[in-house]
């Protein structure tokens, strides 16, 4: 099963998202509540173009 992004309202009214996995694991949140659900649509979209070429900067020692 794919991936899924959900998009829902937090308690004060205002959107946000997460990623969940196929088995259904949230891999990833949003760190900010948006005030449209445009604006969090956007930034699901904006995650969905700009991590397909995503490098890896590991800054473990």
């Amino acid at each position: 099963m794919a991936g899924k992004f959900e998009l829902y309202e937090d308690k004060s009214g205002e959107f946000r998202f997460r990623l969940k996995a196929g088995n259904g694991e949230v891999i990833a949140t949003s760190s900010e509540s948006y005030k449209t659900k445009a604006s969090a649509l956007n930034g699901i979209d904006s995650i969905k173009r700009n991590a397909v070429d995503a490098n890896i900067d590991d800054q473990t020692s």
